[in-house]
This record gives structure tokens, sequence and C-alpha cells, in this order.
């Protein structure tokens, strides 16, 4: 019998003014979950060969689970990459039958729909398809990767919070992403509202923030990994700007971080400085996971530690905050809130990677920032992607 969880997609032909919004939400909150964090328990079978695949390769390999082989639908583009040397990679017309009844399918992919993703799956005779996050999720212990979360159940200060949240978005495209971020989290099921897309490219630098940029901005990349935002960011102001700022506690990606800044990009050490700490509510030294690409963040169960520092503390006169902290984006928050009052910059942050995501950060910025506008979008699917934009009211153009 198949295991899959067919949640089709819910489409939503408007756009939700508020009280259609707070309906919504009431149903969503109403409806029995039936989905959960899943453990491998049988042989697995990973699909998607790109950055997440690879990010999945490394996840269960450093867990010691072991995978059969990877399907993609386009395996040649990747074989003389040299990132999946020893792994086998297949299209999915080459995949043994017997394997789409007895294994465990691991959906590697978040940059389209769930949906357009497993149902020509399931009619190839899948019977147990789930995504990675769903099964990183069940392994949190060993590896803190934590983009999968589950809502469980919504509390009434839950309910309370969200609808604060709901009614203060700027635009009603916020309103629907919410909500869509809410129905995944909280259901595994997608809700998808007509006019309100999730776009990919755009992330951090959605229209709303490129209409407030200005020549002289000083950007803070807090968590910059490899410097791709940063380098973004200089891109879209042709290099007219005062400061980038890179933020990055992993030592692995500090190291490639400054190659991309150096001065093979026309740049000077001056106007980019790498710094290399964690963001936090306080300072001090903390658990750290080093050396996990993207997902390195604080922990409590690494081995190893990082150099905290607060925003405050800091004392960088940012225009322009970005923030991609694996989570903990709120701890960053409330250790710069001095700073960021007194310099009000426009703000990018993420918001999927952990619970408080659902809507404490929002809400956070909302009662503690005066006199700005504040904007959701996604920007991937499978509750990935979310970021929270602020952008002081004297800077936005409508």
């Amino acid at each position: 019998m198949a295991k899959t969880v067919k949640s089709a997609s819910m489409l939503q032909p408007y756009l939700p003014k508020v009280s259609q919004a707070l309906n919504l939400l009431h149903q969503l909150g109403a409806e029995e979950s039936l989905c959960s964090p899943r453990r491998v328990d049988k042989p697995l079978i990973l699909y998607g060969a790109g950055d997440m695949g690879r990010m999945a390769c490394d996840f269960f390999q450093r867990i010691n689970i072991p995978f059969l082989y990877v399907v993609d639908a386009a395996p040649q583009r990747y074989k003389d990459s040299g990132e999946w040397d020893g792994v086998s990679l297949l299209k999915p017309s080459a995949v043994p039958a017997g394997h789409r009844a007895e294994t465990l399918l691991a959906i590697c992919i978040s940059t389209v729909s769930y949906e357009r993703v497993i149902q020509p799956l399931i009619a190839q005779g899948w019977e147990d398809i789930v995504h990675f996050y769903d099964i990183a999720q069940a392994y949190q212990e060993h590896y803190p990767l934590g983009n999968g979360w589950f809502t469980g159940d919504l509390s009434p200060d839950d309910m309370v919070g969200i609808e604060r949240v709901l009614k203060r978005w700027e635009d009603d495209v916020s309103r629907a992403h919410h909500l869509q971020f809410i129905a995944w989290h909280r259901l595994r099921k997608e809700l998808i509202f007509n006019g309100a897309p999730v776009t990919l490219e755009d992330r951090f630098f959605i229209p709303q923030v490129i209409s407030a940029l200005r020549r002289d901005e000083v950007f803070l990349d807090g968590g910059a990994y490899h410097g791709e935002v940063s380098l973004r960011f200089m891109n879209l102001v042709k290099n007219e700007f005062s400061k980038v700022y890179a933020i990055e506690p992993d030592r692995y990606s500090v190291n490639v971080l400054r190659d991309r800044l150096s001065g093979d990009n026309g740049l000077t050490s001056g106007n980019v400085p790498i710094m290399e700490c964690a963001l936090g509510s306080s300072s001090g030294v903390r658990a750290f996971f080093h050396g996990l690409g993207y997902a390195s963040q604080l922990s409590t169960t690494a081995q190893e530690t990082v150099s905290v520092s607060t925003l405050d503390e800091l004392d960088i006169p940012a225009t322009f905050i970005k923030l991609h902290l694996e989570g903990w984006e709120l701890e960053a928050l409330r250790g710069g809130m001095q700073s960021i009052r007194l310099y009000r910059p426009v703000l990018a942050l993420t918001t999927y990677h952990q619970r408080n995501g659902l809507w404490d950060v929002q809400d956070f910025l909302m009662r503690e920032l005066q006199d700005y506008v504040f904007f959701l979008r996604l920007h991937s699917w499978v509750g990935t992607g979310c970021v929270v934009y602020a952008i002081p009211r004297e800077r936005y153009l409508p």
C-alpha cells in the first residue's frame, strides 16, 4: 500500500484580504495533521542531483545511512562535474520496477512545487515518497538541519500572534505567502494563490527593496557564506556603496569568502571587511557546527565553538542588513535593536529554519520598529526560502 502523503495543491483564485486571510488561517489550524518527521526504515534513494541532492548526500554520509543511488531527470548534466564520483546517477526510466515499490524516495528539490515533482513519480509506481527535509528533521540530534520542522497544533497564543502579523503585512501577496508557509509546515499541503508566485531569483532583493537602495549603502551581510549575496548587492548598485561588511562564522566558508571578495573583483579590503563571528543576543563563545556548508550553525550538540558578537557591540552603521543565520535570526535581532533603531536600515531576513519563523520573528519586528512597512515573500518551495522584509517608511516607494 502506498505510504506517500498525497496532499494535492489547494489552489486559491484570489489574493486574500485580511478577513479572508484570517478565515483561511482558522481552517488551517482546525485541520488534522497527518504528517511527521520520517526516519529511514527501508533502502533509500535520492531524487535530485542539484545543490540539495549534494547536501543530502553529505547529510546521510555523516549520519551513516547509506543510499542506493541518485535519480535525476537529466543525470548527464552532473556526471562530469566530479561532485558525484563513486555515486550512480540514473534516469527515472532506468530504475528497476521493484525499487519503486520497495524503497524510500527522498525528494531533494525545492525549486518547483512538491506536487509537480511527485505526481509523475507516483504515476511511475513509486510508493513511498517523502521530502528530504522531513527525513532530516528526524535526525536533529546528529545534524541540525532545521528546514523540515512541523508546527504541530497551533496554540491559542499562536493563533493570536499569527492573526496580529497577518493584519500588519503591507500587501495581500505577503498574506498569501504567509498562509502558504503555514499550510506547508502545519499540514504539508501547498496552498497556492493566483497572483502570488514563488520567485526564485530575487531573494533579498525584491522590487520594493531595490527601489529603496541608495548609492551610499552600508550593507551588512549576516551569514555571508561564500559571498553570493554580497556580490549580488554590489552588482545591483554598480559598486556604488560605502561599505559591505561580510559576517561569516564557519571557518571553511570564510576561506572561500575571502577569495571571492578579494581584489580579483576590483574591490579593496577597506570597503569590504570580512568578520569571522556568529551573531547573537549576547557576546561570548558558543557551540557551533563548522563544515556543514550553508547549514553550518550554532547548536548545543556541536563539538566545536565560535566567537559570538552582537550587532550592537559591533556598532556598524548599516543601512541595509541581510540575515541568513539558519534559525538564529531572532537572537541576532535581539542583540541589535539599539543599532537598528539608530540607523534605521532596510532589513531582509530568513524565517524558515525554526518554528519561531511562524510568527514570533515577524511580530518582534512589528512591535519593535516604528514607521516601517513589512513584506513577506517565498523564494522557494516546501516551506523554505521565506524572507521577511522591513523597509523604513521614509525609504519606501509604493
